[in-house]
């Protein structure tokens, strides 16, 4: 990520690993930080996680969350969360956006057990494992996702790609979106 991280940004990050820490979620930052961070910097305007708070914890986590700054985007938070299992939170001193998935997956769980410290302008930061991160990018499967994946290969020409690939084609037959692992080894032979 480059050296001028905006101290919003950072505030916003920084507030959400004291939330992270102080209510005992096990939890990492993914998305364009993440990729940021691991891979090639990128213009990011928003912040996303990954987080394991069981649902009958999410009122709690939430009461907890605005101790730190971090507040609910709608009063249907909770709901939104139900159907989605996403929650949509601001960090209300910087207004950054923070999307928090919400782990449930046992590909999800292991990630966040191999999760890595890793450190953004004095900030200590939980990080995906870059294979973890692969796996996830290819699944969003968005062009910048895509544009990600390729930053994340040049940057870590070593990544377990068998790791991947298994990931990817247990997602593409579970929602029938074979183009997942076709995609992805694009971005492989792009990077050759």
């Amino acid at each position: 990520m480059p050296e001028r991280v905006p101290a919003s940004l950072l505030a916003a990050l920084a507030d959400l690993m004291k939330w992270f820490d102080a209510a005992s979620i096990p939890a990492m930052i993914i998305g364009g930080v993440a990729a940021s961070i691991l891979g090639r910097a990128r213009l990011t305007r928003d912040v996303d996680a990954l987080a394991m708070i069981p649902e009958a914890e999410w009122a709690n986590a939430l009461s907890v969350a605005a101790n730190h700054g971090i507040v609910a985007r709608n009063e249907a938070t909770l709901e939104f969360a139900r159907r989605s299992r996403m929650l949509l939170l601001r960090h209300s001193a910087s207004d950054i956006d923070i999307d928090v998935a919400l782990a449930g997956l046992s590909f999800e769980l292991q990630a966040l057990s191999l999760a890595q410290v890793h450190e953004l302008g004095g900030v200590p930061l939980r990080l995906p494992r870059v294979e973890d991160l692969l796996v996830m990018k290819a699944f969003a499967h968005r062009p910048k996702d895509m544009e990600d994946i390729e930053g994340l290969l040049a940057v870590h020409p070593g990544a377990d790609l068998v790791f991947v690939r298994q990931w990817l084609r247990e997602f593409s037959a579970a929602v029938s979106m074979p183009d997942l692992l076709d995609d992805f080894e694009k971005a492989v032979a792009r990077r050759r």
